[in-house]
């Protein structure tokens, strides 16, 4: 009966998915058949075969298959209700993996169908009463509505982090590339080619963009907006009125690097007056009472000695 239950849960859960992620208009099998066709040469479908085969099992597999479920939305449409906090939470992350704002919606809605099907399907194996099948399923509900938040909130933090340390040292390089001769633009290519994090990468999207005809100072506009960092957004400001007034680039470099360094310092400062107060937790409640047991107990055990009647 058990068995029955489990595998009536998962053709259930099969169907749902089906219903509530329609593909596209256009299946991977037809396109992979358009590519495939009589037209292409016996050595370049032996290639793309033998290319897709040494792709790992996530880019062969499950990537088609969340894109297809994702479907070919129009990319206006991904503004609409909640997606434009998604879409700038992933601009915020990186677009980790690659997702997009479709894709991540996708994994997000099939992590809260499975989940609580996993763990009601492991209350009925442990043969747990209704009320606990209830619960399992709740609780799987709410874990699966709050881990891919949780998990795109966390990496959104990690990556502000890395931009907050490493932008003093890119304006250093930025100010020192400028300084030796180079326009800005191939000094932001010496970034991108000489460091690795967050602002590289960002440099590096924002120069194709230049080169696709957008001009520098909406581009890094773009860049400021999508990385949505307090001091990454200062140094654009600073960078488009330099740009509109005709100022100097490597004097605002110059300047931006030294108060990069300024704000460095102040922040160490300040996570070095925090950490006393810190450490009065660990110690009120950790090392204090074990520091009085090794004081207090001997001379507790000799009361007690005293104390004792004489036989």
């Amino acid at each position: 009966m058990e068995i029955l239950m489990i595998g009536a849960g998962t053709v259930g859960i099969f169907l749902m998915i089906i219903f509530l992620f329609p593909s596209g208009t256009k299946s991977d099998i037809q396109a992979r058949l358009a590519q495939l066709d009589g037209s292409a040469p016996d050595i370049q479908i032996d290639a793309i075969v033998d290319a897709d085969l040494h792709k790992p099992f996530i880019d062969r597999v499950i990537r088609p298959f969340i894109s297809g479920l994702a479907g070919k939305r129009d990319p206006k449409d991904t503004k609409k209700s909640k997606s434009p906090s998604i879409r700038r939470m992933l601009a915020q992350a990186g677009y980790p993996g690659g997702l997009t704002v479709g894709e991540f919606i996708v994994i997000q809605n099939l992590i809260r169908v499975i989940l609580p099907a996993c763990l009601v399907a492991l209350a009925i194996i442990a043969k747990v009463k209704p009320g606990g099948m209830v619960l399992a399923g709740i609780v799987g509900l709410v874990f699966g509505i709050l881990v891919p938040r949780m998990f795109l909130q966390r990496t959104v933090a990690t990556r502000m982090h890395l931009v907050t340390r490493q932008l003093p040292d890119v304006l250093d390089l930025l100010t020192v590339a400028v300084e030796a001769g180079l326009g800005f633009d191939a000094a932001c290519d010496k970034v991108v080619e000489k460091m690795k994090g967050p602002i590289p990468e960002e440099f590096s999207l924002t120069l194709r963009q230049i080169r696709m005809g957008q001009t520098r100072r909406e581009a890094f506009k773009e860049m400021g907006d999508r990385v949505s960092h307090p001091d990454l957004s200062g140094f654009v400001s600073a960078l488009v009125q330099a740009d509109q007034l005709g100022v100097s680039i490597g004097m605002v470099l110059r300047i931006q690097s030294d108060m990069m360094r300024d704000k460095r310092r102040q922040r160490a400062e300040e996570e070095a007056a925090k950490a006393p107060v810190k450490m009065m937790i660990p110690l009120v409640f950790f090392i204090f009472p074990n520091v009085g047991i090794v004081i207090m107990a001997p001379a507790l055990f000799q009361i007690i000695e005293s104390l004792a009647p004489a036989k």
